[in-house]
């Protein structure tokens, strides 16, 4: 085969890498999958199902935040199923699972096709995560900025090993899982307490970021690649 027909082969996968994962999610929105979770859904499909509702409440949440759907909206809707320790619990393997989704599809699918064509933003997350990547990516986590979605497709499609990013994403979730959680939970405080309680976790979870981020400033570049995305990392 020739030079020209190898690249023009390798193009080809690398836009149906991209066409694809823009089909899901184009998809998922049609399908009204980012409002299927729902607290009348909750209701009908989830509370009092047992172990059938929590399989259901984690696979779709999984595939909604792979999809680059709201994690936010997973993590309410946690806590209003389940409580807030339980919902905190469940919301973050949906989170985590997602992340794996995502990750995945990238590093199967596209890495071998897209990653020396992305240029800049792969060859800032090869820096970023080579560096320390369990530090680097608990503090991408912990920041309020960016996106969650481009930030597992560009792991993915960097050379960053999959457990240290999974491990660093599931420690960088928690605080800002737990805010949602709790605003979703009713958590037997009054609501004026739980707003106020959810502030203070949301700047606790800032300032761990900011205090890692100190200490380890190349996680701006990634931070900065992802922050004009619409879809916050939380």
């Amino acid at each position: 085969m020739s030079l020209e027909r190898r690249h023009l082969r390798a193009l080809l996968k690398g836009l149906a890498f991209i066409a694809g994962f823009a089909v899901l999610g184009l998809a998922a929105r049609q399908m009204g999958l980012d409002r299927a979770l729902d607290q009348a859904w909750i209701d009908s499909a989830v509370r009092g199902h047992g172990l059938a509702g929590v399989g259901l409440f984690l696979g779709l949440g999984a595939l909604i935040i792979a999809l680059g759907l709201p994690r936010q909206f997973v993590c309410f809707l946690g806590g209003y199923a389940f409580g807030f320790w339980t919902g905190t619990g469940l919301s973050l393997v949906a989170s985590v699972l997602g992340c794996v989704l995502a990750f995945a599809y990238a590093r199967l699918l596209g890495r071998r096709h897209l990653a020396g064509r992305l240029g800049k933003r792969v060859r800032r997350a090869d820096e970023v995560f080579s560096a320390a990547p369990l530090t680097m990516t608990m503090v991408i986590r912990f920041l309020p900025v960016g996106s969650n979605l481009l930030t597992n497709l560009l792991a993915g499609l960097s050379s960053a090993p999959l457990w240290p990013f999974v491990a660093g994403s599931a420690i960088g979730y928690v605080p800002q899982t737990a805010i949602f959680a709790l605003l979703g939970s009713g958590f037997k405080v009054d609501p004026t307490w739980r707003i106020a309680l959810s502030v203070l976790l949301f700047l606790l979870s800032t300032w761990l970021g900011v205090a890692l981020y100190r200490r380890h400033k190349k996680a701006a570049d990634l931070a900065a690649a992802t922050e004009n995305e619409e879809e916050p990392s939380i």
